[in-house]
């Protein structure tokens, strides 16, 4: 029986998946020079169908990693001389922190115990923090900070860089990137791809700071910023690239594209309505996030009272996949992520199934 997944990562792969792969497959693909106009064309095919679905204007380039995590590192040497500032609520916005200690960067942080959001009135920014930390979703705790607190915590502080980790809620966030100066994320979640890229929007005023931070200081060896920038506006990568994953990055784009951002965020906002009313409904079952505009629309997170490694093997049962709670709430936590691959069928069908696990 195949199953479907409902985890946060890797995650569900798309349906039109293996016919993109196909056609990867039948036109040799996987053996072109990425110097060759081929790989060119690809490579353009792929940013273009990504400035279209995410409204990403052209003071800002489009470019490939390895990974989200990489994007850190990378967003760090670049845009942070000496001091960045992070907000901190989870797992992945506290490595993210500790990417910037580990680089030698002094790291301020505004930190709240997990399941709590931000809003951007409660935030001082560090004076001399050259760089602020937005994780948009907090995969670990199912808090999703909205965007109209984002835009507003760059307008309160216009003088310093805002980096915007978006790697598991991507394409759902609707950013201003007349705002946000540089933002992240990775395949293997909401576009239902299999792990191995990374995508980084970066705008004009990181490169430039990347070059001024280059007279005296690292800003890294392996695809540095100003490499990255050059090579993009060719239409190429400076390493031998993940060929595959970014002209599948591309058709699954285009497929996104063809149904519209607008009917994806809906449907994204429908699945999710129908999973928090049963955890706030069902017995057994509650929110993590209590305050409900910090509810993230693509990763829930519920509590169990039944152990949740139960739970999980028994939905698998049903031919269904979730993740456990992250970390220390291993035990007692759910994570359904909640993904354009799954359709709003599959979700009730979940949803009908926990009511009987």
């Amino acid at each position: 029986m195949p199953l479907t997944f409902f985890t946060p990562g890797p995650a569900q792969l798309y349906p039109t998946f293996e016919q993109h792969v196909q056609s990867f497959v039948s036109g040799q693909l996987g053996s072109i020079s990425h110097r060759s106009q081929q790989y060119r064309d690809l490579h353009k095919f792929t940013v273009g169908q990504l400035r279209i679905l995410l409204n990403v204007p052209d003071t800002h380039q489009i470019m490939f990693l390895g990974s989200a995590s990489e994007a850190w590192e990378r967003i760090l040497f670049s845009c942070v001389e000496l001091e960045s500032f992070h907000l901190v609520n989870g797992s992945f916005s506290k490595k993210f922190c500790e990417y910037s200690s580990a680089l030698n960067k002094y790291a301020h942080k505004f930190e709240k115990p997990m399941g709590e959001g931000f809003t951007a009135d409660e935030i001082e920014v560090p004076e001399y923090a050259e760089l602020i930390c937005v994780t948009h979703n907090e995969t670990s705790s199912g808090v999703q900070m909205p965007v109209s607190e984002i835009h507003k915590l760059k307008q309160k502080s216009p003088d310093k860089f805002i980096a915007v980790d978006i790697v598991s809620s991507a394409p759902y966030p609707d950013l201003d990137y007349n705002l946000i100066d540089t933002a992240f994320f990775s395949v293997q979640k909401a576009f239902g791809l299999p792990a191995g890229l990374g995508v980084w929007i970066v705008s004009e005023k990181c490169l430039e700071k990347a070059k001024q931070i280059k007279n005296q200081y690292s800003i890294g060896a392996h695809n540095d910023l100003p490499t990255l920038w050059k090579n993009a506006l060719n239409n190429e990568t400076p390493a031998t690239p993940n060929v595959m994953a970014i002209y599948l990055l591309g058709k699954i784009a285009e497929d996104f594209n063809k149904i519209g951002i607008g009917n994806i965020r809906k449907t994204t906002e429908e699945k999710a309505a129908l999973i928090y009313d049963f955890i706030e409904k069902t017995a057994g079952f509650s929110s993590f996030v209590k305050e409900p505009q910090n509810r993230s629309q693509t990763v829930v997170v519920a509590n169990v009272e039944a152990p949740a490694a139960d739970v999980i093997k028994k939905i698998k049962e049903k031919g269904m996949v979730i993740g456990s709670g992250y970390g220390e709430f291993k035990g007692s936590q759910l994570r359904i992520a909640n993904f354009p691959a799954t359709s709003y069928d599959a979700v009730e069908k979940l949803v009908y199934e926990l009511g009987n696990a």
